[in-house]
């Protein structure tokens, strides 16, 4: 009789719960009919947060599953942390607003779900077939809760624009794995690393080539520029909660697949790929800063934020340094908690039931709404890395590991980007404490907005005084990837 060997199922526990509770969920909601979605929204919830557990029960040791294609360690455990919060955050922020836009329905948080158990495979990927089967599970999600509001010809631009230009990207991801797989004869992160480390600095041009295609294919899932001409528009267009998952969760997930797929097997090739890292890193950090300052729109001015602090982002990955990565961490943790909280504000301009967007409609809102107004300012100077917000001690963790990896100008240059930036959030908190108040927003504020402006708030603003559990599992993340 033939032999089979039963994989380990064990490491990848969480995402398999994950995945049949969406299963479950889906059924449930076909069988319930309209009238769901809130129900199947808070179990969605509770979904995520026994993974969360789960993730804890399955610990930060460093095992590998499926044949070396899967693997959990404290660098996952860190970046999973990360993902799952953003993915309840997303589903509680949009159970409001979902109702009030006429577009309650279960396959919302069954839909977060699914994109966030690809994100999950993604954080773990040890192999370029695992690399793209979690990418595709995130991203068929996300094309259809990009357009999500069906009604809406925005909406439905949004997630048309990101299916057409994410289907290249996979494409290129595709191609420049067929590429390495050709030139080296494997597919596994560990069977790369010892080849290149053997290779003694002699890489042929095709790897170097193909590398460089998967590296374009995961730029543009972290919208780094060049490869950012989708944000602006799917931003804008898709439902704010949707908009807000987009700022947060799958940036979470394609940076720390960016970092895993550099350093593990591409490690060796420090020299070949750093230049890469520094002109996606430079142009980002450029277009981000510049090209926000003529925005009227908040959402869109988000998505050029957004895209300014993934170069910021970069800058420790260019370092490729245990600090740098840490520093990237640290960085990607902070991050979540002020975009949230922005979205969360945003969520909040609302004025007799229709959605408002523009910047200007935030005039005076200092006079009417004033805890509004001070929790938006908060978040405003932290994106602008000024002190005390968590926002300033982000871009010091970045800065320094570049400076030490001798990437003085590089660090120098995010220094004059984030002056320039702060041009555009300063002018916000200009527009609600000093501009005549121009729009009353609806009330109440629904109990879970308030919940997570109140968290969200308080960790922007306070992480200076217990700053040790967060840098403390960043060092240890860090510490687990270069671990050999």
């Amino acid at each position: 009789m033939p032999h089979f060997t039963v994989p380990d199922l064990y490491p990848a526990l969480p995402e398999i719960v994950l995945v049949c509770a969406a299963m479950f969920l889906l059924l449930v909601g076909v069988g319930r009919g309209e009238g769901s979605s809130r129900p199947i929204s808070w179990l969605a919830v509770a979904v995520l947060l026994v993974t969360l557990g789960l993730e804890f029960l399955v610990g930060p040791e460093r095992r590998v599953a499926f044949y070396g294609m899967f693997t959990v360690d404290a660098f996952g455990l860190f970046m999973k942390v990360l993902v799952l919060i953003g993915g309840a955050v997303t589903i509680i922020m949009g159970l409001r607003f979902n109702e009030d836009q006429g577009i309650a329905r279960f396959e919302f948080p069954v839909l977060v779900l699914l994109a966030t158990s690809g994100m999950m495979v993604m954080v773990s990927a040890s192999d370029l077939i695992t690399l793209y089967l979690g990418l595709e599970l995130q991203s068929l999600a996300l094309y259809v809760i990009a357009s999500f509001d069906r009604d809406s010809v925005r909406s439905t631009e949004a997630g048309l624009k990101y299916f057409v230009l994410g289907a290249l990207s996979s494409g290129l991801l595709l191609y420049g794995a067929s590429l390495v797989y050709g030139f080296s004869g494997t597919t596994s992160f560990g069977h790369l690393a010892s080849l290149f480390g053997a290779a003694a600095g002699v890489v042929s041009s095709g790897l170097i080539i193909g590398m460089i295609f998967i590296v374009v294919g995961l730029a543009f899932k972290v919208s780094a520029v060049p490869f950012h001409m989708w944000t602006p528009d799917v931003y804008e267009g898709a439902p704010t909660p949707v908009t807000a998952f987009f700022a947060v969760a799958p940036k979470m997930a394609a940076v720390a697949l960016f970092i895993r797929y550099l350093i593990e097997p591409f490690g060796p090739l420090a020299g070949q790929w750093q230049q890469v890292i520094i002109f996606l890193s430079v142009a980002s950090m450029a277009l981000g800063s510049v090209g926000a300052i003529a925005q009227t729109n908040i959402k869109r001015l988000m998505a050029y934020s957004s895209i300014g602090h993934i170069g910021y982002a970069l800058i420790g990955v260019a370092a490729g340094t245990p600090t740098g990565i840490e520093g990237v961490l640290i960085y990607m943790a902070i991050y979540l908690a002020m975009n949230v909280g922005t979205f969360a504000v945003i969520l909040c301009m609302r004025e007799k039931g229709r959605m408002l967007e523009d910047i200007s409609d935030l005039a005076g809102l200092s006079q009417s709404r004033p805890a509004l107004a001070l929790a938006l300012g908060i978040f405003m100077f932290a994106m602008a890395g000024i002190p005390p917000t968590a926002g300033f001690f982000s871009k010091l963790y970045i800065f320094i590991p570049a400076i030490d990896a001798h990437l003085t100008g590089l660090a120098i240059f995010g220094v004059v980007a984030s002056v320039v930036g702060a041009f555009y959030y300063l002018r916000i908190v200009k527009v609600m404490y000093f501009d005549e108040p121009a729009a009353s927003f609806d009330r109440p504020i629904s109990t879970e907005l308030k919940g997570v402006l109140f968290v969200t708030a308080v960790v922007t603003l306070f992480f200076f005084l217990l700053p040790s559990p967060l840098v403390g599992g960043a060092t240890s993340a860090a510490a687990a990837l270069f671990m050999k």
